[in-house]
């Protein structure tokens, strides 16, 4: 092939190219520099920049599609010369100003949750990532398209014209629908499931069965060790012992009580949550003051910066009960098996539940729901209103509800009309209220009532506010206020700020401890001191018992 060839096939490619397309292709690239509710690395925001070009080129070919079919005229060919010596010019500007402000951009974030400024935003290397990103997904789109078109072209000899559009479009859309989902997705999903459930087996051999009788996996235990993952493993031996709590709480502290029913322990919802019943009669976990059924994260994950300080506020007279559901992390398993974390919390909590109805109210032990991220999605949607009213709990405390979550959004979109999106205030407050990193937002004077509900949840948490609606309409929390975690420079695009968000939920814990998606032990125990309200709790206690987690910073691992 002459060079003459290689330059000329070049050009008619690019005479393909849809001005309008490319255009608006170029602005969608350059609004998704700007920020959103986490820092991004250059990978991350080149990536991103990649994706949001295909996406407005999309958006370019579809106005002109509708501006064709609906008669509008074309430009002459000096006219149309014109306006693209326009779109150009336009472009370059915008770029200049946008590449030359990541750094500032993405600083205004980093300021906000208390970390290092970045000196360059890397525009170069972001710039090659999205252009590599936007050709590799242009290829692959046009080449469906040119796929299209044959399929058409064959069914045309036989067809109508309009009748081998229709069924070829179709045709192309089912057969790439096959491919991808049968040779991709589904092979992708294999694989990752095959990792993570490794992963979930994989545990440092230091790490040895609990001695005591109050854990899973311990002597007295009909829970065997090797059937508890990695995190359930966790969990059972690296809370606070016995001799912890006494230094805190003094000599009449207890050996805290900890039920975990791994993956592997039973073959369903409901023999896994039978299994955890029986564990935690066999501990006299009834016996306990306060009872906790805690919903794990995707990956069985129960966060210890949650379900560690509550032992200490209760001197260690707890009994906390979990059951793992899956290995595959909250961000992945809420798009492909959302309903898994529903149905195990449902599973357990009405095991429990069916049994703590049955006991003497005054000697029974104070009943609490608990779950983060994945966890409380399922936790919030296993206790309906009927069971409420026949036998009431004593409340739950729920972090990071994820936006697929059942009760939240209603709650939220009922909330008082003068409250914020980000920390709403339902009714006044008797039954449940929400709290970040400032405190429990609380209804002029509103009381508890008999239960009590709380929603910790950072206005940065992208598994939060992230929602198909972003694409189209501005969120209630970009609105007049905005959370103090929240960049100023955060605004709202069509389009673009869905993908951005979307592109956040898979990094939401790599943020600092009290930002995002990783919550801070702090705000957990001002939680379950709200929740539980401890008997003769004082506010020294909560300043002793904060010193104790004052650098604590736990991640899923």
């Amino acid at each position: 092939m002459t060079k003459r060839t290689i330059k000329q096939r070049l050009l008619d490619m690019a005479k393909t190219f849809s001005v309008l397309g490319l255009f608006i292709g170029f602005l969608f690239m350059c609004t998704s520099l700007t920020p959103s509710l986490l820092p991004r690395i250059p990978v991350v925001q080149g990536t991103l920049a990649g994706v949001s070009f295909v996406v407005g080129y999309g958006a370019g070919k579809l106005i002109y599609f509708v501006w064709w079919y609906f008669g509008g005229p074309d430009l002459q060919s000096r006219q149309q010369i014109w306006v693209n010596w326009v779109l150009v010019a336009i472009g370059g500007g915008v770029a200049l100003v946008t590449f030359s402000k990541i750094a500032v951009w993405q600083n205004t974030i980093r300021t906000l949750m208390e970390m290092p400024p970045v000196e360059s935003g890397y525009p170069f290397r972001v710039a090659v990532i999205a252009f590599l990103v936007a050709f590799v997904l242009l290829f692959v789109f046009r080449s469906m398209n040119r796929l299209g078109q044959r399929i058409v072209g064959k069914l045309g000899r036989i067809l109508p014209h309009n009748t081998a559009v229709g069924l070829g479009g179709l045709l192309t859309f089912l057969l790439i629908f096959v491919i991808i989902n049968d040779l991709f997705v589904q092979n992708v999903l294999r694989v990752a499931d095959e990792v993570f459930a490794e992963g979930d087996q994989i545990l440092n051999t230091e790490v040895q069965p609990p001695e005591h009788r109050f854990a899973s996996g311990g002597p007295a235990s009909i829970i065997a060790w090797e059937d508890i993952g990695k995190k359930g493993k966790l969990f059972l031996t690296t809370g606070p012992t016995r001799a912890n709590i006494a230094t805190f709480s003094g000599p009449g502290a207890l050996e805290p009580i900890r039920v975990y029913a791994g993956f592997r322990s039973a073959d369903t919802f409901a023999e896994r949550a039978e299994l955890a019943l029986q564990e935690l009669i066999n501990m006299g976990g009834f016996e306990r003051k306060v009872m906790i059924v805690a919903t794990p994260t995707g990956t069985g994950w129960l966060d210890p910066a949650a379900v560690d300080p509550v032992t200490y506020i209760h001197g260690g007279d707890i009994a906390i009960v979990s059951s793992q559901y899956t290995y595959v992390p909250s961000w992945l398993s809420i798009m492909v098996e959302p309903d898994r974390s529903r149905l195990a919390a449902q599973a357990l909590f009405m095991e429990i539940y069916n049994h703590w109805v049955t006991l003497d109210p005054q000697g029974r032990p104070e009943l609490y729901l608990f779950g983060l991220s994945l966890g409380a999605l399922g936790s919030e949607a296993a206790v309906d209103l009927i069971t409420l009213f026949e036998d009431p709990i004593h409340g739950g405390l729920w972090s990071g509800p994820p936006f697929a979550s059942t009760n939240w959004p209603v709650i939220t979109a009922a909330r008082n009309l003068d409250s914020p999106a980000w920390l709403p205030e339902f009714r006044d407050g008797a039954l449940v209220r929400f709290m970040n990193q400032d405190g429990v937002a609380t209804p002029d004077d509103g009381e508890w009532g008999r239960m009590r509900f709380i929603y910790l949840q950072y206005a940065s948490d992208p598994m939060v506010f992230f929602s198909p609606d972003l694409a189209f309409e501005r969120p209630d929390w970009l609105r007049d206020s905005r959370g103090r975690d929240v960049s100023p420079q955060f605004d709202w695009y069509p389009l673009v700020t869905f993908l951005q968000v979307a592109f956040d939920v898979p990094m939401a814990t790599s943020t600092p401890s009290g930002y995002g998606h990783t919550y801070d032990a702090l705000d957990y125990i001002e939680g379950w001191i709200a929740v539980t309200d401890p008997e003769g709790w004082t506010g020294a206690d909560t300043r002793r018992l904060n010193a104790i987690y004052a650098d604590f910073e736990a991640r899923p691992i």
